[in-house]
Parts: C-alpha cells; structure tokens; sequence
C-alpha cells in the first residue's frame, strides 16, 4: 500500500509540475519579409519615367523597399538636379507612413520635418501595396506640381499591380 501511495503522490507532483510550467505562445522563430525584385523596382522607375515623359515632364524617382532603402533611382536626362534626392525623400516618406504623399501635406509644419530624418510631406509619392503586404514606395519629383508627380508614381505601380496581386 505503502508503494501505491508514493506512487500517486509522484504522479501528482509530476502533473504539479507540468501544469505550472509557463505556456509559450507558438510565435515563429522567424519573419518572413516579402520583397519586390530589382527587375519588379526597374520596371516601377521606368514606368513612372515613361508617364511623366508623356506630360513632358522631365522627373526623377526612387523605388524604395519596406524599411525604406532604395532600390531603384533614376534621373531623367533634363530633370532638375536637385529632384533626385527629393524623390528619394518622398519615396522614403510614403513607406514610413505607409500613405500617399499627398496624404502628408498636412504635416509640413510638424516638429518631424525639423528633425532631420529625410522626410517630404508633399504630393510626388505612392506606397507600394498589393495583397495586404507593403513592399515599399515610389517618390517622383521634377513636375511644377507634386500631384502630377505623384501621377507618374501611380502609373509606376499600375505597370506590376496586377502581377503583386496574385502572389
């Protein structure tokens, strides 16, 4: 009898044990980040070049990927200077805040544009979204006005839209 109640107390201190373990949550170990590929971000570019060329518009525009890194930057052959590294800011822009550039016109006085991070709050800029995921954003300067810039984005991502949407 002895053996048999020592028996039962081990088991009850074993199952003691596992029910005060922690539960982990199932979180993978990993992310997986989905990513547009440099001919998918070349192709944007020159899309967005092309749309702009038929306004006679000569611009600049920056691909940039999720975290804001370009991928793809292209400079018209008449575009002003000074328009690469604005489309660079734009496009930068739009994938932290995951909005349109024009969206942003508001925030132009906001502490943030003195902060130094390279932000634009102005028309010129899309985010590059399709199937619920961000894949990054498209800046384009050199137009008179930002919404004929952020035309040229949008024809950018209208060129591979179809194509992000069924991955």
């Amino acid at each position: 009898m002895k053996m048999g109640y020592l028996k039962t107390i081990g088991a009850s201190m074993v199952m003691a044990a596992t029910v005060a373990l922690p539960v982990q949550a199932e979180e993978p170990m990993v992310v997986q980040v989905n990513r547009i590929t440099s001919d998918v971000a070349n192709t944007i570019a020159k899309a967005s070049m092309d749309a702009c060329r038929e306004m006679g518009i000569p611009i600049s525009v920056t691909v940039v990927d999720r975290n804001g890194i370009p991928q793809v930057q292209m400079r018209d052959t008449m575009a002003p200077p000074v328009s690469w590294g604005i489309s660079q800011k734009k496009a930068y822009t739009s994938v932290m805040f995951n909005v349109k550039g024009s969206q942003l016109e508001s925030r132009a006085n906001s502490p943030l544009q003195t902060m130094g991070e390279g932000l634009a709050f102005m028309a010129g800029s899309v985010p590059i979204k399709a199937g619920g995921k961000l894949y990054g954003a498209i800046g384009v300067s050199g137009a008179p006005d930002g919404m004929d810039d952020e035309k040229c984005a949008a024809a950018g991502l209208d060129a591979v839209l179809m194509d992000l949407e069924m991955m």
